[in-house]
């Protein structure tokens, strides 16, 4: 009997196994983070949490989309969302049918975790994908119908010599091993002895192994993954966007996908990806809470501080963080720029934010001084978060 070039074609499929010890870890620089976010989270309420919910969200859509290679109008996208969570969105921003489905998958993925997943409902998500038919397509996607009985091939190359990177399961059989799928997902979600990070990242990659659709399995898998984690945490406010920490590696993604399908039943070396990519996630999702809560302390004590409109823009600025072009604080020259004063203005305004506590001065003089918010206003939990550390992939036994 010939040897199986791909996974699926395992005799065991899908019975996978996985090396716990290698992955313990991770895992558990995981759970503490996770653990860690949702009690920060916790701590922002009203307008900042929505807002945050609201942008994690666009996020997770927009980046999943940009990892199939396509760009969103990220306005349409935004006001879809607002108006499903009923956040005030920017009038001048106009839904489309995209943009309605795209926010309608992620809103049912994400909020209504506590839904079984049965076929009609990923038929249902697959249609939000494809709401408007594109004519120019010589193949028009069957949307919310599984693909057809053509080969599903990721090939690249010349077209006389094709390099064949992954073929899914053929079409026959397609509905009896999607069904398994379907039946292990919401078996899985009462097992106690499968830890639901884990049970997240098996999902992923199985369900993109079986790439029932002509198109869309990429970002259906990631919405799969996201009803997962949020099953897993029994959370359905989003604050970290898995999908965005993928597209940071996505030629990583592809790769240990690749090289996963192509090997035995252990997928330890795709776990191990996934939970290290999973965790850069939450630490991106730590850092953004912290900048939250660090802007909400700094304007506790010096809202009563008087200062001028000007002087609180620059504050702002400086307190969103990660901005391009205040990475190393701010000098008087750019305070004026940004505030459009004089620059006889921006050296009493700086000196007024001195005097009040509200920044401090960086090491250097003259022209080059630079200053910054004062740092005991910007302590953060994040530091105690373990980062993502390179990832070493074991090789299967």
């Amino acid at each position: 009997m010939d040897r199986p070039r791909w996974i699926w074609q395992q005799p065991q499929w899908p019975h996978f196994r996985w090396q716990a010890e290698a992955l313990a870890p991770l895992l558990r620089d995981c759970q503490q983070a996770q653990g860690r976010l949702l009690g920060m989270a916790g701590a922002i309420a009203g307008d900042a949490q929505a807002q945050g919910e609201l942008d994690t969200l666009l996020q997770n859509i927009i980046t999943s989309s940009a990892i199939e290679g396509e760009q969103l109008n990220v306005a349409s996208v935004r006001s879809s969302l607002a108006r499903r969570l009923g956040v005030d969105r920017d009038a001048g921003a106009r839904p489309t049918p995209r943009s309605e489905g795209l926010a309608a998958l992620m809103l049912d993925a994400t909020q209504h975790y506590d839904r079984p997943l049965d076929l009609s409902r990923l038929m249902r998500w697959h249609a939000w994908l494809f709401p408007v038919q594109d004519t120019v397509l010589a193949h028009p996607v069957r949307a919310g119908r599984l693909r057809g009985d053509e080969p599903m091939q990721v090939v690249s190359g010349r077209i006389d010599r094709p390099t064949v990177h992954f073929e899914a399961p053929p079409r026959e059989g397609l509905e009896a091993r999607l069904d398994a799928f379907l039946d292990w997902f919401n078996r899985s979600r009462r097992d106690a002895t499968l830890d639901p990070l884990l049970r997240a990242g098996m999902a992923h990659f199985w369900f993109v192994t079986l790439h029932p659709f002509d198109d869309g399995n990429g970002r259906l898998t990631r919405a799969i993954t996201d009803l997962a984690l949020a099953q897993g945490q029994h959370q359905a406010i989003r604050f970290h966007a898995m999908s965005a920490s993928i597209l940071a590696d996505r030629a990583g993604y592809y790769r240990v996908l690749e090289s996963s399908q192509k090997a035995g039943l252990d997928i330890t070396a795709w776990l191990q990806w996934f939970l290290t990519t999973l965790l850069a996630s939450l630490h991106d999702a730590l850092q953004r809470i912290d900048r939250v809560l660090a802007k909400a302390r700094f304007w506790q004590q010096h809202h009563q501080h008087g200062l001028l409109a000007e002087q609180i823009k620059v504050l702002n600025r400086l307190l969103d963080g990660g901005e391009r072009g205040f990475e190393q604080g701010i000098s008087a020259a750019k305070y004026q720029a940004v505030a459009k004063v004089s620059k006889a203005t921006a050296t009493r305004h700086l000196a007024d934010l001195l005097d009040k506590g509200c920044l401090e001065r960086l090491p250097g003089g003259g022209r080059s001084t630079r200053y910054q918010i004062k740092s005991d206003h910007l302590k953060t939990a994040a530091s105690a978060l373990p980062l993502p550390a390179p990832l070493s992939v074991q090789s299967n036994p």
